[in-house]
C-alpha cells in the first residue's frame, strides 16, 4: 500500500496528526502495533487537560481522539514497523505483512518505561514486577506493594494502588519528592501509603514471584528488606526512537532532535510527541506537536517547504 503520509504511533500526538492531515485532504495511514492510545491508556485520572473540568481517564480521552480520527476517514494499520528506509522520494516501512510506502512520515512512537536496572527485575517481570498500576493493580488486592520513583507518575500510581493493596511503600532516591505539589498533598490523605525517602532499591527478591525488595539508606548505608509481593517501577522513560537512528539526529538520551516545524534532518521525516527532544512531555504538548507535524508534512508534500 502507498500513502502520502504514514504516522507511526497512535497516541495523542499520532492521532492529532491524523486529524490535521485528514482535514488537509492528505492520504494518511496511522500505524500502531498495539491498541491506539499509547501510554495514556494507563492513566487512571487526567486532571490537567484543557476542556475537562472533571478528571477523565486516559482510555476515555484517547477513545474520543481515536473516534474523531476514524470519523475523518484516516486508515489504521495494526502492525509493528521493524524498519524504515529511504529510497528516492519514498519511505518504505517494513512490517510483518510486507511494506508500506509513504512520501512523508511522522514518527509518534512515544516513550516506554525505563527499567530500574537491579538484580531480580528482569526475571520477575510479569511475576510481580510491573510498569503499569492501572494494568496490574487489581492482582495485588489486600497485599503489600512498592512503588519506585518520586515524580508525578509514581505518586499518582501509588494513590491508585490504595484501591487494592493493603499497604503501598513509595520509595524515592531523593530526600524530597519531585511530583507536583497537588499530587504530594494527596499523599497526606492516604493512610495506606508509607513514603520512604533517600533510599535506593538494590535488589528485587523472589524466585518464582516477587517476595520483597532490598533497599539501602543512601545516607547511612544501612540496608533492610521490605516484604512486598508487587513492585511498580516509575523511574523515568526512554524514547522509542530506534527506527530513525540512521535518519535523524538523536540527543544523548535518544530523543529525536527536530526544529520548530517538527522536521528532522531527513526531508519528509517529522517527529512528534514524547519521542522528540523537548522540555515538557504532557498530553497537551503531544497534541500540539502532532498538529504542527501534520501541517509541516502537508506543506512538504505540496512542495511549499523542505
Amino acid at each position: 500500500m502507498a500513502y502520502d503520509l504514514a504516522i507511526i504511533g497512535a497516541g495523542p500526538a499520532g492521532l492529532t496528526a491524523g486529524i490535521y492531515a485528514a482535514r488537509a485532504k492528505v492520504n494518511t495511514v496511522i500505524i500502531e502495533r498495539a491498541a491506539p492510545g499509547g501510554q495514556v491508556l494507563t492513566a487512571d485520572r487526567i486532571e490537567n487537560y484543557p476542556g475537562f473540568p472533571e478528571p477523565v481517564s486516559g482510555a476515555e480521552l484517547v477513545g474520543r481522539m481515536e473516534a474523531q480520527t476514524r470519523r475523518l476517514g484516516v486508515a489504521f494499520e495494526a502492525v509493528e514497523v521493524a524498519q524504515i528506509r529511504r529510497e528516492e522520494d519514498w519511505f518504505l516501512l517494513r512490517g510483518a505483512r510486507g511494506e508500506i510506502a509513504a512520501r512523508a512520515v511522522v514518527l509518534a512512537t512515544g516513550s516506554g518505561p525505563k527499567p530500574l536496572g537491579v538484580p531480580g527485575e528482569d526475571p520477575l517481570r510479569g511475576r510481580g514486577v510491573s510498569y503499569c498500576a492501572v494494568c496490574d493493580g487489581f492482582f495485588f488486592r489486600d497485599e503489600e506493594v512498592a512503588v519506585i520513583g518520586g515524580g508525578d507518575a509514581a505518586v499518582q500510581e501509588a494513590v491508585y494502588l490504595t484501591r487494592f493493596a493493603a499497604k503501598v511503600y513509595l520509595i524515592n532516591r531523593r530526600e524530597t519528592l519531585h511530583a507536583a505539589k497537588v499530587l504530594q498533598e494527596a499523599l497526606g490523605t492516604e493512610p495506606k501509603i508509607e513514603v520512604v525517602l533517600g533510599a535506593g532499591v538494590r535488589e528485587i527478591l523472589g524466585k518464582d514471584a516477587v517476595e520483597g525488595i532490598r533497599i539501602e539508606d543512601l545516607g547511612s548505608g544501612e540496608e533492610r528488606v521490605i516484604p512486598v509481593t508487587g513492585v511498580f517501577v516509575y523511574v523515568g522513560v526512554r524514547p522509542a526512537s530506534y527506527l530513525v537512528k540512521e535518519l535523524a539526529d538523536l540527543d544523548h538520551r535518544g530523543y529525536v532532535i527536530t526544529d520548530e516545524r517538527m522536521a528532522t534532518k531527513t526531508r519528509g521525516l517529522f517527529a512528534a510527541g514524547d519521542v522528540r527532544q523537548k522540555m515538557l512531555r504532557q498530553i497537551v504538548t503531544a497534541v500540539a506537536d502532532g498538529a504542527i507535524a501534520a501541517t509541516s508534512a502537508d506543506r512538504f508534500l505540496r512542495g511549499r517547504a523542505t
